[in-house]
């Protein structure tokens, strides 16, 4: 049967076999995000990011490491293979570029389009994406300042944790991290109605009491150590 313009067609890598299912796709994106946020990641912590029992964990890491997107260390901790490191870029750069078209041309709020792009992006065609990204302007970060698999990061001083950055430094927003996006999504809303965004110019002004008192754009704005820590900025220089 001839496949019709465009259609989203599952494709085999080489070094793994057979084409990839959704469920895979989602399993190759939780370790894909955990890795990136420097966490290691593990059978226990894959549960907890798909919302799903450890035992089916275990028996879908099996399936994924015999048909060679992952591999299993004695420690537990779980790594993409080559062919899984290539799938979940891709898997990645789909979810963030719709999370792009939902933020900046239809107006979505950061936590609705980030909900809206995990349903959406299996069902977008190659075609569609191309053009979608095209549309966009080829952009380098989802809205949330992580890069675009393929895409040169923002050029800057290298990055810290806003919680750690030292007071009365003036610093700009990089990006949110995406695990603690995921854990917590409340705090897409705190952050976007503080102004707290990538490349909005940022300064600590305070921190006590388990809070951090800062100027976003020159408004003051007040954050929970716990979310500040969510948010990557320019380190401050040496």
């Amino acid at each position: 049967m001839p496949e019709r313009p465009g259609y989203h067609r599952r494709v085999s890598i080489p070094g793994a076999s057979g084409p990839r299912s959704e469920v895979a796709d989602r399993y190759l994106e939780a370790i894909y995000y955990i890795e990136h946020e420097g966490e290691v990641p593990r059978p226990g912590r894959i549960a907890e990011w798909l919302a799903v029992s450890a035992p089916t964990v275990t028996v879908t890491l099996q399936r994924l490491a015999r048909a060679g997107w992952v591999t299993a260390a004695a420690d537990r901790s779980v790594h993409l293979s080559d062919a899984g490191r290539v799938a979940a870029a891709a898997v990645v750069r789909r979810h963030r570029l719709i999370e792009r078209w939902l933020t900046d041309v239809l107006g979505l709020d950061w936590a609705a389009a980030d909900l809206e792009a995990a349903a959406l992006s299996h069902g977008v065609s190659e075609t569609v994406l191309e053009r979608l990204d095209e549309h966009l302007g080829r952009p380098s970060t989802c809205p949330h300042g992580n890069v675009i698999p393929g895409r040169r990061a923002p050029a800057g001083r290298p990055m810290q944790r806003l919680v750690d950055l030292p007071t009365g430094v003036e610093s700009r927003v990089f990006r949110i991290s995406e695990v603690a996006e995921h854990d917590a999504p409340q705090l897409l809303a705190v952050l976007h109605d503080g102004g707290v965004v990538p490349e909005a110019r940022i300064l600590l002004t305070e921190r006590a009491d388990g809070q951090l008192r800062l100027v976003v754009e020159g408004h003051p704005v007040v954050l929970s150590s716990g979310v500040a820590a969510a948010v990557w900025v320019e380190s401050a220089p040496a």
